[in-house]
This record gives structure tokens, C-alpha cells and sequence, in this order.
């Protein structure tokens, strides 16, 4: 009834018990339910939400993984560097040598 209706939440935005989990369809895809009246009906209703708190550890999840790739292509870059710098002065060295 909450698409079509105006509704009043009764309960905010909670974590799904092991039974709610099992029997809601609404659980599923974030594991929060919130409860709310719909305004034309009065029928109560559950609807699926986004916890604040899981959002953010769903963002330092992401800081990190980004963190650790950019420190992985750091080291990378360095490396790749060092060789290219060593092979530029060998070619110098030799060219130096020739003469």
C-alpha cells in the first residue's frame, strides 16, 4: 500500500529478527524493515530501508578497498620507475664508454 499511498511510519528503520529474515521478502536485499501505517487503508505495512549505520560501513569498506589499491599502484609506479631510471643509465653509461 506504501507505492500508491501516503503512509505514516510506526516504527523506524530496524535490523529484521532470525524470524523476519526467514519469513519477509522485504528483509532480503538490506536486512531493515520499517514499519508504517498507510494513511487511506490504515493497513500496517512493512517496508524495506537503509540503515545509517550499515550505509556507513558499507563507505569505509569502500575508503579502504580504495586505499589499498592506490598503495598497491603506488608501490607499482615506484618500482617501474626505478627500473626504467637504471635502464636509462646503463644506455648512458655504454653510450659514455663508446666514446
Amino acid at each position: 500500500c506504501w507505492r500508491v499511498e501516503d503512509y505514516v511510519v510506526v516504527q523506524e528503520c530496524t535490523r529484521c529478527t532470525s524470524f523476519q529474515a526467514k519469513s519477509m521478502t522485504e528483509c532480503e536485499p538490506t536486512g531493515f524493515v520499517e514499519k508504517i501505517t498507510c494513511a487511506t487503508s490504515k493497513r500496517d505495512d512493512f517496508k524495506r530501508c537503509r540503515s545509517a549505520v550499515m550505509e556507513a560501513q558499507v563507505f569505509w569498506k569502500f575508503v579502504c578497498t580504495m586505499m589499498s589499491i592506490t598503495a598497491i599502484f603506488v608501490v607499482l609506479v615506484v618500482c617501474r620507475q626505478r627500473v626504467l631510471d637504471r635502464q636509462a643509465l646503463e644506455k648512458v653509461r655504454k653510450q659514455i664508454e663508446s666514446i
